[in-house]
């Protein structure tokens, strides 16, 4: 019983993602107001002359400083995790 439902929530699921992914339009973007704000505004605003990072950078600076405090964070709680681990084992080659 067990197996059946799995089997039938797995197929529910895989068409549910190729009819999302089928519906798609491909090599067809959405043309956004935000797009034609940003070409226009970008280089005097800013006054970067690339684009990418203008908005990178000054548009979106608090959320690009979040995610760099997050990814530092994470590297250094992987390597406090393995100093510990390295100090509390001890090694036995054979």
């Amino acid at each position: 019983m067990r197996t059946v439902v799995a089997g039938i929530t797995l197929v529910v699921l895989a068409v549910a993602l190729l009819y999302a992914a089928v519906s798609i339009p491909f090599g067809n973007p959405a043309m956004s107001d935000m797009d034609d704000y940003f070409i226009t505004n970008g280089q005097e605003q800013t006054g970067a002359n690339n684009i990418v990072t203008s908005i990178v950078f000054d548009y979106r600076g608090f959320d690009t400083l979040g995610e760099a405090c997050v990814l530092f964070t994470a590297v250094f709680g992987v390597s406090v995790l393995f100093r510990l681990r390295k100090k509390e084992e001890d090694y036995e080659y054979e």
